[in-house]
């Protein structure tokens, strides 16, 4: 099968089309083949080693130490069933589905197995294969959180920081859903599309800084790891939470957090990620609760086009990768 692989890590050329061996599903195992998956932050991380201050060490042991442990990106997929194992009963040949592999990695391919009990959910029929592929990375990055940890509820006022981004835009949608009322905050070019999935409210940040501006919310979420707690802490209102998607080693060991006396919290640190979280993106996509927001669209043969545009940090919800004809 065609795939696109890597072997050292650096800029978007370090990746290249190769032909490996098709993967042969286990007794418990599916077998998809891939139509569309996605260049995600992750992909970018795992591919050039940048990571949150404190983090570069982790990295390689996560990623592999002299170069990649696994050659084939790709954190996330939708296709079609195209074989299972014989233990195998919640799918079927033929069945659309979409797929979260997370940092196994393994989807920017022509086909990959998938554990039958694991992140695999079916494809919600309203939406096309390459807005499937985008549901899981932005998804399953904030649906715990927002939902189990700080457990937003109906008129919470909450702060979305970097809304224009792959776990902006469905940070935006997932508190809307929840009942929030809405704030994002993103560069003057983005503040149509935020509005448009769910932000009663935007900030331009070229225009106007959220930390001084003088209002407040009960949640703020920082996707980007530019709002530590020292300058959101005027932002949040008494009880307020700060979430932190993207931050520094010292944002997750607890440094700089807020005094009990504050009555404030940070919450930090790497989500846990269950089957039950697709299952509710896809309920809550069938619902038109949330759309993952697509950027641009290239071959897989193009890949190395797609990580140097997501390299520029300035994509606007998701790039695709499509992989097969239907």
């Amino acid at each position: 099968m065609k795939a696109i692989v890597y072997h050292r890590y650096g800029a978007p050329d370090v990746v290249s089309l190769a032909e490996v061996p098709k993967p042969v599903p286990r007794d418990n195992e599916v077998l998809i083949r891939i139509l569309a998956t996605t260049v995600t932050t992750g992909d970018w991380r795992a591919r050039s080693l940048k990571m949150p201050v404190g983090f570069g060490v982790l990295g390689r042991l996560v990623f592999g130490l002299f170069g990649p442990r696994q050659p084939i990106l790709g954190t996330e997929l939708a296709g079609i069933v195209e074989a299972v194992g014989r233990s195998v009963t919640r799918f079927s040949v033929g069945d659309a589905v979409f797929a979260f592999p997370g940092g196994a990695l393994g989807s920017h391919a022509e086909y990959r197995t998938m554990p039958e009990d694991g992140m695999i959910a079916h494809k919600p029929a309203n939406l096309s294969f390459e807005e499937a592929a985008a549901l899981s990375f932005g998804g399953t990055t904030v649906l715990g959180p927002l939902r189990d940890t700080v457990r937003i509820k109906a008129g919470d006022r909450v702060l979305v920081v970097g809304a224009s981004g792959g776990v902006g835009t469905a940070a935006v949608q997932i508190a809307k859903h929840l009942g929030a009322d809405v704030t994002g905050v993103c560069s003057t070019a983005n503040v149509a599309l935020v509005r448009s999935i769910g932000a009663s409210r935007v900030i331009d940040y070229t225009v106007e800084d959220f930390a001084t501006c003088g209002d407040s919310w009960d949640i703020i979420v920082d996707t980007t790891g530019t709002a530590p707690f020292p300058r959101c802490e005027r932002a949040l209102r008494p009880g307020g939470r700060l979430v932190v998607i993207l931050g520094s080693l010292a944002q997750v060991a607890g440094i700089g957090r807020p005094s009990k006396a504050s009555g404030k919290h940070v919450i930090a640190g790497v989500p846990k990620i269950l089957p039950e979280h697709l299952r509710t993106l896809a309920e809550m996509a069938e619902a038109g609760a949330y759309r993952p927001v697509i950027d641009r669209v290239y071959p897989l043969a193009h890949a190395a086009e797609a990580h140097a545009y997501v390299d520029t940090g300035r994509k606007r919800g998701n790039v695709i990768l499509t992989v097969a004809s239907r």
